[in-house]
């Protein structure tokens, strides 16, 4: 192949290549746009009455029924206080899973010789935060089938049971991306960049086929 034929083809390269990553630029921060909405909700809805003293929005239910508003206490983090995952003063990173917050702090500590801090937007969460934010879901969707695509029921929910972790910020969704299977980490939905869970197998096979929103994982069943 001569000069005159490849400098085009590289060229034209090049510009696939930057094409595609300004692609997945803008859908990593729709996306993120889309799950800080529903953690805010969650944070700040609970706590604002309106003109009538009525709570703005259903109230959540613990699992006797009685109501509850979402706390520190029930994993809740607000916009602008994302711990990292050494912050293990909180519920919401100390109730992880302890084998996923050990490959979370590993992947943290090589990431970091790249200049880049794991944030968690959102990890352990109690039934009545979960409970709290599929409700926000709802009357933002506009239907259950719809908000099911975002967020799970308490029953269903592995930010419930400690084993998911919603990381940020964009940088490190990239780096996790690509070396987060090294230590077992994988992306588990393709609508929700941010959202990764433990797979130990996948640091010898790689990480499993994502689902494309959590409507697919059987998991979710109820």
């Amino acid at each position: 192949m001569n000069s005159s034929t490849s400098h085009p083809r590289r060229r034209i390269r090049r510009r696939r290549l930057l094409v595609a990553a300004i692609a997945l630029a803008a859908v990593l921060i729709l996306a993120f746009a889309v799950q800080q909405s529903l953690v805010a909700a969650s944070a700040s809805v609970s706590s604002q009455e309106n003109a009538t003293g009525e709570t703005a929005g259903p109230p959540p239910q613990d699992i006797t029924g009685s109501v509850v508003a979402p706390s520190d206490a029930d994993g809740v983090i607000r916009d602008g206080d994302e711990p990292t995952v050494f912050d293990t003063a909180g519920v919401a990173i100390a109730n992880l899973d302890p084998a996923l917050l050990d490959a979370l702090q590993r992947a943290a500590n090589d990431a970091a010789a790249d200049g880049l801090e794991f944030r968690v937007n959102s990890g352990w969460r109690s039934a009545a935060l979960q409970e709290r934010m599929m409700q926000d879901a709802i009357v933002q969707y506009g239907s259950e089938a719809e908000a099911a695509r975002w967020v799970a029921t308490p029953q269903t929910s592995a930010h419930v049971s400690g084993d998911a972790v919603d990381m940020g910020p964009l940088p490190t969704l990239d780096w996790l991306a690509q070396f987060g299977a090294d230590y077992g980490l994988c992306q588990t939905y393709a609508n929700e960049p941010w959202h990764y869970e433990l797979r130990p197998d996948a640091v010898t096979e790689g990480c499993p086929e994502m689902y494309s929103d959590p409507t697919e994982d059987p998991r979710m069943q109820p």
